[in-house]
């Protein structure tokens, strides 16, 4: 199954219906262009010091929280901005990760909360989700991320030179410019 972006969706100010895009402008130290919280509208705009650039949630988290419920939750009323596939975002706390080209950073599991029940008429939200709210993220790079976006994992292992860069690099006297690898 391929780790990648299934939906997105923003909301311009606090209680409104989310509204799902195929594509959105990521704004680094900000997040998603015409969404809540890039636009300091959020019901938890004003909390303070957490990082809501955005938040993620995974459609198999959504598929097993709905088992048993009366009433489904549907990816849009989790009130978070982008559902994945095939990634375990609880995995992501204190990582650093490329949704299509833009660069974030876990920041923290969204605890579940009452709001998505109260704004769909749904009871159940924060019992179901418990363990499965998604993840907050800090966006670190501006970019477009669309439906169908891969998701990856950046390992700062592939940031460093191989042993046959290093090698051309001394031949042509550039390595003193960056320095030995770590």
């Amino acid at each position: 199954m391929p780790q990648q972006v299934l939906a997105i969706y923003v909301c311009p100010d606090k209680g409104l219906d989310m509204k799902r895009i195929d594509s959105v402008k990521a704004i680094k130290g900000i997040g998603l262009e015409g969404d809540r919280y890039a636009l300091n509208k959020g019901v938890y705009s004003k909390s303070k010091p957490k990082i809501r650039h955005v938040s993620l949630i995974a459609i198999e988290a959504i598929e097993t929280a709905n088992k048993g419920l009366k009433k489904p939750f549907y990816p849009s009323d989790t009130r978070r901005q982008i559902v994945t596939e095939g990634i375990d975002l609880n995995s992501l706390i204190g990582k650093e990760f490329k949704v299509g080209d833009v660069i974030m950073r876990g920041t923290e599991l969204c605890d579940p909360c009452r709001r998505p029940s109260i704004l769909s008429k749904k009871p159940g939200f924060e019992t179901a989700f418990f363990g499965r709210g998604g993840l907050r993220a800090e966006v670190l790079s501006s970019g477009v991320i669309c439906t169908g976006d891969p998701i990856n994992l950046i390992h700062k292992e592939s940031l460093l030179f191989s042993e046959e860069e290093t090698e051309k690099m001394k031949d042509r006297k550039m390595l003193d410019a960056f320095g030995p690898n770590p």
